[in-house]
């Protein structure tokens, strides 16, 4: 049974919230659990823990999903708040996924990163984000819409002989899109591995730097592709590369 670590979202302490308004809560999202679990794999939900506590159970488990979630903090990237009332991020889960990604990187164990989880791996390995798209880039696409949610898609170009090309044998993506960050500056050692057909923006790299190592993140979300099935193409290619590359 391969044990793949999925790393938490977390709600705060809200008195307004009726059930555990004053706890905090470390939660996986339904869909994603869903496109985890395929036959033989069993999807852990990583606790927020100390490193200490936490390291003989990751020592456990074969590989790390990063999951979407809210904005990655720009103090996590070393730049100013854009908007820090709208788009302040969470710098604690920033650090607490920062510190699982530098663990199983240490140890060479695959990492998928998923949207905010492909933000936060570029800004692991040194680069930086747009805090909003619509300010700060002009595009002729809606990359995000609350009341639309995963029923939004687009078009992605593909780099030739790529991680993708080789995995789908075309040139070309249909995906979802619930982002309104994007990657600013690209990490080291990060090669982009398909961009937005109109706007460019990143969508997809892997990590060149330790070839026996899967290091790759989608700015998209394949786990939600059911809301548009028939419409985006299938997220299976991308799931199985993963789970490939932890059972090598």
């Amino acid at each position: 049974m391969l044990k793949i670590g999925l790393s938490a979202c977390f709600f705060y302490p809200d008195p307004e919230r009726v059930v555990f308004g004053l706890k905090s809560l470390s939660y996986f999202e339904n869909d994603m659990v869903s496109y985890v679990a395929q036959a033989g794999v069993l999807p852990v939900l990583i606790p927020d823990l100390t490193m200490a506590r936490l390291t003989p159970l990751l020592d456990q488990l074969d590989g790390l999903i990063l999951q979407g979630g809210t904005d990655v903090c720009p103090e996590s990237y070393g730049e100013p708040y854009l908007n820090r009332d709208k788009w302040a991020g969470d710098k604690y889960r920033d650090q607490y996924e920062l510190s699982l990604v530098d663990f199983f990187y240490t140890k060479q164990k695959p990492i998928l990163g998923i949207c905010r989880g492909f933000q936060l791996l570029n800004v692991y390995f040194g680069g930086t984000l747009h805090q909003d798209i619509q300010t700060e880039l002009t595009t002729p696409l809606e990359h995000r819409n609350a009341a639309t949610y995963d029923r939004i898609h687009h078009s992605v170009t593909l780099i030739a002989s790529g991680w993708l090309s080789a995995l789908y044998g075309q040139d070309s993506l249909e995906v979802n899109s619930v982002h309104h960050q994007a990657i600013k500056t690209l990490g080291k050692d990060l090669q982009v591995d398909a961009v937005s057909e109109a706007d460019g923006i990143v969508e997809a790299f892997i990590h060149s730097n330790h070839p026996n190592q899967f290091v790759a993140g989608v700015q998209w979300h394949p786990e939600f592709s059911p809301s548009l099935q028939g419409v985006v193409d299938t997220p299976e290619p991308i799931i199985r590369s993963f789970r490939d590359a932890v059972k090598r």
